[in-house]
């Protein structure tokens, strides 16, 4: 079999012969190739419509597996902060066994300085006051754990007013009580008491106007207040003697001694030598004349000298 094409134009006929093998070949690949062309192109059509679906679905897949990691550091970090708490509320209950034990020493402490009842009540808290700060916080914390850290700021507020005030106090009674004759200023025996008494020399009727401690020679002579020595030299009848100004209306003034061992002007603590005890002066025998002086006026110094620290 032949099929002939004859043109319009004056081209010469070409005709194909269908019994050519050859022909037959070329047919048979041109319509296979048209098939597999058909179907490429229908892959591609499918694809075409179908890939926006597929791409949202990842999409999904991926947002899904990032949500999923995003509630795994959450419970982390809700794990940590839970344990951040716990920790905190640990050390509030640390700080508030710390402050009733500060409150307990505030106690003991007025207690031991001997101060007026009710004239300090940590129980309550002092007269404070100042401009309100508006300011908002950065942050908020559980009502409960930010009551007890609001109360326990308020009570160390409370406690360090008071033990400010507190201290002043003890400090100025510490101070006053430095300066306040108080103990004897030399070991021995009471040999003559403050007050009337027969002369020793005369026998007659005379006042005596300290009190007399019978001691060995060389025995050091200590200071029974602190204060600034006034005079170091010798008096008549007194012979060598040491006088101290305490600055608070107090004297104290020692006789007699066998010497000075210190000098005007310096100052001296409670217990500090003064000089050594001796017979000088209107004296029968080594002993430490002792004297107190109170505004101007002599005093007894057997309540000073029995008044230890």
């Amino acid at each position: 079999m032949q099929i002939i094409f004859v043109s319009r134009s004056n081209k010469v006929p070409r005709s194909f012969d269908l019994t050519s093998r050859r022909l037959r070949w070329r047919l048979a690949a041109a319509a296979l190739c048209v098939l597999f062309g058909c179907g490429g192109l229908g892959a591609a059509v499918a694809l075409t419509v179908a890939s926006p679906h597929d791409r949202a679905l990842d999409e999904v897949q991926g947002l899904q597996q990032q949500v999923e990691r995003q509630k795994a550091q959450l419970a982390d970090v809700r794990a940590d902060s839970q344990r951040q708490l716990d920790a905190l509320a640990l050390k509030l209950g640390q700080l508030q066994a710390e402050s009733t034990r500060l409150d307990a020493l505030g106690e003991r402490l007025t207690q031991v300085g001997k101060l007026d009842d009710g004239e300090f009540d940590f129980d309550q808290p002092p007269a404070l006051g100042g401009v309100e700060d508006g300011g908002d916080g950065a942050y908020a914390l559980p009502p409960s754990l930010q009551t007890g850290i609001d109360q326990l700021a308020e009570q160390f507020e409370r406690q360090q007013a008071q033990l400010s005030v507190l201290q002043s106090y003890l400090l100025d009674a510490r101070i006053e009580s430095s300066l306040k004759p108080a103990g004897m200023p030399v070991e021995g025996y009471i040999s003559s008491y403050f007050g009337g008494r027969p002369d020793p020399f005369s026998g007659h009727s005379a006042r005596h106007t300290g009190i007399d401690i019978s001691t060995p020679s060389g025995t050091p002579v200590h200071a029974v207040a602190e204060g600034m020595v006034s005079y170091a030299g010798v008096r008549s009848g007194y012979g060598n003697v040491v006088e101290i100004d305490h600055g608070n209306g107090y004297m104290t003034r020692y006789a007699h001694n066998s010497a000075l061992l210190v000098h005007p002007g310096q100052r001296v603590h409670v217990g500090d030598a003064l000089a050594r005890a001796g017979s000088t002066g209107r004296s029968t025998g080594p002993h430490v004349h002792f004297e107190v002086w109170y505004k101007g006026r002599v005093v007894n110094p057997l309540a000073y000298a029995r008044s230890h620290h």
